[in-house]
C-alpha cells in the first residue's frame, strides 16, 4: 500500500515523534522509515527502513531529535491516531 505524498507533515516538536510512525527524509521522499524508541545511551531515535509494507529491523540507524525535526517529515495519520 503506497502512502500519498501529501500524507506527511513537518515535525515541529518532539511530542510528534511517536513510536511506530512512518517518517521520510525531505530530500529523498521515496525512502521511508519507521520511528522506533529513543535510545538515551546513543542520544537519538532508532529508525528502521520501511518498504513494500514491511519494516526491516535487521538494520537500524540512530538519528538525533534535531536532525529529525529539520530533515524529516512524519506521517500525519500517526499523529491523528495518537490524539484519539
Amino acid at each position: 500500500m503506497k502512502t500519498a505524498i501529501n500524507d506527511y507533515i513537518t515535525i515541529n516538536d518532539a511530542y510528534q515523534l511517536v513510536e511506530g510512525a512512518k517518517i521520510r527524509a525531505k530530500k529523498y521522499p521515496e525512502e521511508l522509515f519507521v520511528l522506533d524508541r529513543y535510545d538515551a545511551n546513543k542520544r537519538g531515535y532508532l529508525i528502521y527502513p520501511f518498504d513494500e509494507g514491511m519494516q526491516f529491523s535487521d538494520f537500524g540507524v540512530v538519528v538525533s531529535e534535531n536532525e529529525l525535526m529539520f530533515d524529516y517529515e512524519i506521517e500525519a495519520r500517526a499523529l491523528k491516531q495518537k490524539a484519539a
